[in-house]
C-alpha cells in the first residue's frame, strides 16, 4: 500500500513539474488544460477520483515524509475537499471554475512558479522517506 501511495505522489509531483514546464513552453496546451476543469460532470468527478487518490496517497506514505504533519495536513484537505466537491452539484464546481480560471489562465507563469515548487517539494518528501524513519 506504500509503494502505491509513494508511485502516486511522485507521479503527481512530476505532473506537477511538467504542467509548470508546459506553462512556459506550450502556453495554449497549458490553458487548454486550465480552462477544462470542472467543464462537464464527466471531467468534475474524474478530477474528485483523482484528487481523492492524490490525497489518500499523502495521507498514508506522510508519516515517512520530510514535515510530514504539513504533509498530513494537505492530503486530509485535499481529501475532504473532494468528497465534498463529490457531493455537491457539479454544476456549482463549474461556475466556481468559469469565475476563477480567468485569473488563472491570465496569472499561469506566477500560478507555474508555485506548481513546480509543491512539485518538487512533493517529490523531496517523498524521497526523503527513508532518511526520516519510514519507508
Amino acid at each position: 500500500m506504500s509503494l502505491l501511495a509513494g508511485t502516486v505522489v511522485v507521479a503527481f509531483g512530476l505532473f506537477l513539474i511538467g504542467l509548470s514546464v508546459s506553462v512556459f513552453a506550450r502556453p495554449e496546451l497549458a490553458e487548454r488544460f486550465f480552462m477544462s476543469f470542472a467543464s462537464s460532470a464527466r471531467a468534475h468527478y474524474f478530477e474528485q477520483v483523482v484528487r481523492l487518490l492524490i490525497g489518500a496517497s499523502l495521507v498514508v506514505i506522510s508519516p515517512g515524509m520530510w514535515q510530514s504533519m504539513i504533509f498530513r495536513t494537505i492530503g486530509w484537505a485535499v481529501v475532504i475537499s473532494s468528497v465534498a466537491l463529490m457531493l455537491m452539484p457539479w454544476r456549482w464546481h463549474q461556475r466556481f471554475a468559469q469565475r476563477v480560471l480567468p485569473t488563472v489562465v491570465r496569472h499561469m507563469r506566477l500560478f507555474a512558479v508555485g506548481l513546480f515548487a509543491f512539485g518538487v517539494l512533493l517529490l523531496y518528501g517523498a524521497f526523503s522517506a527513508g532518511s526520516h524513519g519510514a519507508a
